[in-house]
């Protein structure tokens, strides 16, 4: 990286005093130095006395430098912005969180991840467990027994180590199982009186590239050459591009794959970009369900190629209804290495002929060089072009309509979008275009990701944007506040409808299915009276705020000023008052 580059990706550095030099030295400052050996660059928080050792050591033995901490106003948005930074760059940060009463309060960012197959370092800490050691009270309700049993269920490890030396093993244990597949968020809980131990001298810190993890696994020749055989032989074959990497050259491997088998391609809406949505073979647009043309094409499938695609039975079901699975599917996948008895994250169990329990990145390429070219028998059928947006209301048909012309010949990443997105209104050419959903369906997590996305993309010149709902927003807007205060531009557009919108179609089809009034739908779901000034949350916190924009026709200019503003290296938020109702399912 340049120097320029390099200035430019950097962030806002809360400089502390310098420290006077001192022999003397604690048991957190061996954990910090052991996180900067490992290559931990960020660590998000919300501070806590819990580890007030551990936040002394990383201002005042490391200067707050590699790793820096940024502050966040929640604990939720310490992990999200962990979690978004991984989705962005494949690459893993630190999160720390105080006491039992911090990790409950992350407890659903940590499943989010944990569904997201995000790697997150996550720091914990508690009051000493000696307990003739506690401060009185407060020290007494911020200690548990067994304080990882709060996420074990949803983190890959956990850990509460009794000595400095045991501590740093398993910070090395810890990111080498987050970071290795199918990836995860684990957890290391620090006792405070290990922190606060006084050393003699600092222990030798291990190697982390001897504790590195494990290159992806290659599946075994015979399955390749068995699955190139398949394929071969099929008259309608389909592939499912689902869990993939940001890597460009894996990217470039998908598409060389399915351009030589001349296959229809499918990518989906809750998994970040794995094919170009405008290329010839991209089958149609991702959505949330599968439209009718496209359950047609898995239904006259005769092979189907399964990159890790999220929910394949369901998929199936969609097409097949309860009729049986004729194809033959070939599903490259090791996410099974993670399920578990509590979480159903790992959706129903489909029929599979040929198993590679690989990741597509490393299965791809072997693929790529067995088959033989195959051309398909008839040509896709176009995608049906996209009807204009309403002339009379603001939509989400209409945001998506402003953010093409807008984004023209412009890098960006979708960091979240709003249910009822068309996966048509913006073309995905680049693994970075769009990150995907949360993982795990827990509402407020767009702000923290995409703050957790511009801090990772900052510098790149790919402008990070945020659609999130207004429930989304207003559950996670001090994510605002982080990302102004360390220079990460972004745009967050709200599609506010002022409804939990989703939970009103449930009530209405409640009450159809019961005989009752539909009209009354709205009751304890509308968002109003008072009605919420959501630009004026973004601007308290320091941010450029448009909004509420109402007219159709203020919405491209509210985009463009909105775009105009990240790329001046500010926080821009849009309040867009989109008209209830959703284009796509």
């Amino acid at each position: 990286m340049s120097e320029a580059s390099a200035k430019s990706a950097a962030i806002v550095h809360d400089l502390p005093v310098p420290a006077r030099e001192s022999e003397t030295h604690w048991g957190s400052d061996a954990i910090a130095a052991m996180l900067r050996e490992m290559g931990i660059t960020y660590i998000a928080l919300n501070p806590g006395a819990s580890y007030r050792g551990l936040h002394d050591s990383l201002v005042n033995y490391l200067g707050n430098r590699a790793p820096q901490m940024l502050l966040c106003l929640h604990d939720e948005t310490a992990v999200h912005i962990a979690q978004g930074h991984f989705k962005a760059s494949d690459r893993m940060m630190a999160a720390a969180l105080h006491s039992n009463v911090g990790l409950m309060h992350a407890s659903m960012p940590i499943f989010n991840s944990w569904c997201d197959r995000a790697a997150v370092l996550i720091l914990g800490a508690t009051g000493a467990w000696d307990a003739t050691k506690r401060r009185p009270w407060i020290e007494w309700i911020h200690t548990c027994s067994d304080q990882g049993q709060l996420v074990r269920n949803f983190t890959k490890w956990d850990n509460q180590p009794g000595s400095v030396t045991a501590a740093l093993e398993a910070l090395l244990r810890a990111a080498q199982l987050a970071q290795t597949a199918p990836r995860g968020p684990t957890y290391v809980n620090l006792d405070v009186s290990i922190q606060e131990e006084k050393l003699d001298t600092l222990p030798k810190l291990p190697d982390p590239a001897r504790y590195a993890p494990p290159l992806s696994a290659q599946a075994p020749d015979t399955l390749v050459q068995a699955a190139a055989k398949l394929i071969a032989q099929a008259k309608n074959p389909v592939m499912l591009a689902g869990r993939c990497s940001r890597n460009i050259d894996a990217w470039n491997a998908r598409i060389a794959l399915a351009e030589k088998l001349d296959i229809p391609v499918l990518t989906h809406i809750k998994l970040p970009a794995a094919f170009p949505t405008d290329h010839r073979l991209h089958a149609a647009p991702p959505g949330n369900r599968l439209v009718p043309a496209v359950r047609k094409l898995l239904a006259e499938a005769d092979v189907i190629l399964s990159l890790d695609w999220l929910d394949l039975a369901g998929s199936l079901k969609q097409a097949l209804g309860d009729k049986p699975v004729s194809a033959k599917i070939i599903n490259v996948s090791c996410d099974a290495h993670v399920h578990r008895g509590w979480s159903m994250d790992y959706q129903a169990l489909p029929p599979v002929d040929i198993y590679m329990m690989c990741e597509p990145d490393a299965v791809v390429p072997q693929l790529l060089r067995a088959v033989a070219p195959r051309k398909a028998a008839a040509p896709l059928a176009p995608s049906p072009a996209l009807p204009a947006p309403p002339a009379n209301e603001v939509t989400i048909a209409g945001v998506g309509a402003a953010l093409r012309v807008a984004l023209k010949d412009a890098d960006y990443c979708i960091s979240r979008l709003p249910l009822g997105w068309n996966g048509a209104y913006l073309p995905f050419r680049h693994p970075l275009d769009y990150i995907g959903f949360d993982g795990g369906g827990g509402v407020g997590a767009g702000p923290g990701i995409t703050v957790g996305a511009a801090l990772a993309l900052k510098g790149s010149g790919r402008i990070t944007i945020g659609l999130c709902g207004d429930g989304d927003f207003i559950m996670g807007n001090t994510a605002v506040w982080t990302a102004v205060h360390y220079g990460l531009p972004c745009l967050m557009i709200i599609c506010n409808n002022r409804s939990y919108f989703n939970d009103e179609r449930h009530q209405e089809h409640m009450a159809v299915a019961r005989g009752r009034p539909p009209e009354n739908r709205w009751i304890g779901q509308r968002i109003g009276d008072p009605d919420l000034d959501l630009a004026a949350m973004a601007r308290a916190q320091g941010a450029v705020a448009i909004g509420p924009v109402e007219r159709v026709a203020d919405v491209q200019d509210a985009v463009n000023r909105g775009i105009a503003t990240v790329r001046e290296g500010n926080v821009c938020v849009i309040d867009m008052r989109v008209a209830p109702g959703y284009d796509a399912d």
